[in-house]
C-alpha cells in the first residue's frame, strides 16, 4: 500500500455502492456501519454516500484485499447482531473492542483510542465530574459501553438510553435531562459543526475509561482476520493509518 493510495479511497467506495447483483454477491465484503457517529461514520449530505475515518479506512482495506466494500447503514446496537447473522461481513464504526464483545466476534488489533464526553447545556458552565451528577437523569446512546458503565455506577435516578446522540442532545437542549454521555470526538465533532445545538462538553472531564477502537469481524472467519490485521499493521507503518484519522480532525 502506499501513501497516495488514500485519493483512491473515494473511487473504492463509489464501486463497493454502484457494483452490479451478481459482482456484489461474488467479490464485495458488506461492511456495516452507522450513520450517527460523526466523524467515525456518517452520511454526507452532499453525496448521499457514508462517508468518515471508519469509512475510509474499511475501503482502503477492501483495496489491499482485493475485495470492494458494500457499506450497509444500520443502527449502532444492530451491528453485531448482523455480523453474527451473516448479513455483513465487518464492522468498521467507531466501536470499542470490550470484553464482553470479543465473547461473540473478533476484533483486530486496535486503530483509536479515545474515551468518553460529558456534555450538558450550553448555558450551564459548572465543571461537572460523575459524581457531581448524583441523583440527576442523564442520557446515554442504547447498545454503547458508556450506558453499561453509567447504570453500573448507581449515581443517578434514571439512566435514559437513546437511538442517537441527536436525541440526547436535544433532550439536554430541552432540559428533559441533566447531562448527556457520549463519544468525546463524535460529540465535540458534531458541536463544531453546528454550534446552534444547545451543548457543550464540559472542559476537564475525567473520562470514564478509555477503549481501543477496532474493526469487528465474525469468528466463523480467522483468516479474514488475519488478511485485515496485516492490511491495518501495514497502514500503520507507513502513517497512511493516521492520515486517515487526521483528515476527520481526530
Amino acid at each position: 500500500m502506499t501513501m497516495n493510495r488514500l485519493g483512491k479511497v473515494g473511487a473504492v467506495l463509489a464501486l463497493g455502492l454502484t457494483v452490479s447483483a451478481p459482482a456484489v454477491a461474488q467479490d464485495a465484503m458488506t461492511v456495516g456501519i452507522t450513520t450517527t457517529g460523526v466523524p467515525f461514520t456518517f452520511l454526507d449530505t452532499s453525496t448521499q454516500q457514508p462517508a468518515g475515518a471508519m469509512v475510509d479506512l474499511a475501503s482502503a482495506i477492501a483495496e489491499d484485499i482485493g475485495s470492494p466494500a458494500k457499506f450497509e447503514v444500520t443502527s449502532f446496537s444492530a451491528l453485531i447482531p448482523s455480523l453474527e447473522t451473516g448479513k455483513i461481513d465487518m464492522i468498521s464504526a467507531g466501536m470499542f473492542a470490550t470484553d464482553e464483545r470479543k465473547k461473540v466476534v473478533n476484533f483486530t488489533d486496535p486503530v483509536y483510542s479515545y474515551g468518553d464526553g460529558l456534555f450538558v447545556k450550553s448555558e450551564d458552565s459548572t465543571a461537572y465530574q460523575l459524581e457531581d451528577l448524583k441523583g440527576e437523569v442523564i442520557g446515554a446512546q442504547i447498545g454503547t459501553t458508556f450506558a453499561d458503565k453509567l447504570q453500573a455506577t448507581g449515581l443517578f435516578s434514571e439512566v435514559k438510553l437513546y437511538d442517537s446522540l441527536a436525541d440526547i442532545m436535544r433532550e439536554v437542549k430541552l432540559g428533559r435531562i441533566k447531562a448527556g454521555f457520549g463519544d468525546a470526538p463524535i460529540v465535540a465533532y458534531q458541536i463544531a459543526q453546528n454550534p446552534n445545538l444547545g451543548v457543550h462538553l464540559v472542559e476537564g472531564y475525567t473520562p470514564m475509561s478509555e477503549g481501543n477502537v477496532a474493526i469487528a469481524l465474525s469468528k466463523d472467519k480467522p483468516e479474514l482476520l488475519e488478511k485485515v490485521n496485516a492490511s491495518i499493521a501495514e497502514m500503520k507503518s507507513s502513517g497512511e493509518l493516521a492520515e486517515i484519522f487526521s483528515k476527520y480532525g481526530l
